[in-house]
């Protein structure tokens, strides 16, 4: 019997994180030892007698009678949890403090200060989502390596120097710490980094990962759940990310396709996922400043709130980008202003705002510029100039879903 990918992915990372709490985050190859037996145990034991009712009380279970294990073992020959001081050296104390940690309660708290903690200022983004997706969605080195088209060397050198850090701060961050706001934002941007990779990435095997997806909405609304880190900033990277999240099921069709946002089929959209969108994206409207995910999450709900392209509210949405390039100004996001304007006013409009994009050449490589220049010129009836710019955008395409896709926009030409 397997223990499914799920399962393991979800409760390895708070597995992890209950047991560096225990054991201080310079044991955390020890806490992963622990993790690891626990699952081997369950392989074994669920074979026999089949998988528990509450298979993620059954491993807690384990690792915690593991850790006590371990705790009684090497308390001589090891140091620990700095914070714990001498409560873990008496039995009187080591069994209750162990059995604290491991409340849920405490545990969805480890959760958080681990994260906060692989989001270390000292480390770069790559290593900072590299120790994300390892410590605490379970992904192993290949995996990882294959989500952000590296070398497995490469990624297990991030994670060697990421841990290196963890290891010097001798403790997990505390969201009572004087820094708290700065490291909450590097947080949100790990996470929105990690979806959108998984959203519209760069993966040679497929343009959409849903696990990257679903990873990320699962911590975001962990951290969106925390009275401390759930700000409005934070409810909206939540809903920015349960809308997306919704129109998952309608971005690849079924023999394997990528699909644009104007030809899905809105009825595959998940109506559960909007609705929480919807919900926290109200939520996220009592604080006193607007970041760039309140606006990215209010241009995703018009787009859901619409029952077709065409009825969409571009005007609306041109706005909206406006907003977002004085938040967050780049090539990318002048892109979507123009297509969004093109949609509004149309192609001819469009155009010309795509060549008044400051930095444009930023774009060269990026194959949605060429694909937005052939939209508009095919729609303008230029064929001949729509099909060389798709050419452009098959040349550059990452993955094979997106080269079929742009394929099929040279056959429309």
């Amino acid at each position: 019997m397997e223990i499914e990918d799920h399962l393991f992915r979800r409760e390895a990372g708070r597995m992890i994180a209950v047991l560096t709490r225990v054991f201080g985050v310079h044991n955390l190859a020890l806490a992963e030892d622990v993790v690891q037996d626990a699952f081997c145990r369950a392989l074994e034991v669920w074979k026999l007698r089949g998988a528990p009712d509450n298979p993620s009380a059954w491993l807690m279970a384990t690792a915690k009678r593991r850790a006590i294990d371990v705790l009684r073992r090497e308390r001589t020959a090891r140091t620990f949890a700095p914070e714990l001081g001498r409560l873990l050296d008496s039995e009187w104390t080591l069994v209750p403090v162990v059995d604290e940690l491991f409340c849920p309660p405490e545990v969805d708290d480890g959760l958080l200060r681990m994260m906060f903690s692989c989001c270390h200022p000292k480390l770069a983004e790559e290593a900072q989502l590299a120790l994300v997706l390892n410590i605490l969605c379970g992904f192993s080195v290949p995996e990882i390596a294959a989500a952000f088209l590296s070398s497995p060397p490469a990624i297990q050198k991030r994670l060697v120097r990421g841990k290196r850090v963890l290891a010097a701060a001798r403790r997990l961050f505390d969201l009572t710490d004087a820094d708290f706001a700065m490291r909450l934002s590097v947080v949100q941007r790990a996470l929105y980094l990690l979806f959108n990779e998984g959203y519209h990435g760069a993966s040679a095997e497929s343009a959409v990962r849903s696990e990257l997806c679903l990873e990320a909405l699962r911590l975001t609304s962990i951290l969106a759940g925390h009275r401390l880190s759930g700000t409005p900033s934070t409810l909206a990277l939540n809903a920015l990310m349960s809308f997306n999240a919704a129109r998952l099921p309608a971005r690849v069709d079924p023999s394997g396709n990528l699909t644009s946002l104007a030809d899905q089929d809105r009825s595959r959209w998940d109506a559960a996922l909007v609705a929480q969108g919807r919900q926290l994206l109200t939520r996220s409207a009592n604080g006193q400043s607007i970041s760039e995910y309140h606006v990215e999450a209010a241009i995703a709900s018009i787009h859901t709130n619409a029952a077709s392209a065409e009825t969409t509210d571009w005007e609306q949405i041109v706005a909206l980008y406006g907003a977002l390039m004085n938040l967050r100004p780049s090539p990318v996001v002048a892109l979507n202003r123009a297509i969004a304007l093109g949609r509004f006013q149309g192609p001819e409009q469009g155009l010309r705002a795509i060549s008044e994009i400051d930095d444009v050449e930023r774009l060269a490589s990026y194959p949605f510029y060429f694909a937005a220049l052939g939209e508009m010129e095919l729609q303008l009836g230029r064929r001949e100039v729509a099909r060389t710019h798709f050419e452009d955008a098959r040349q550059l395409a990452r993955s094979e879903m997106e080269r079929r896709f742009f394929q099929e926009r040279v056959r429309a030409c």
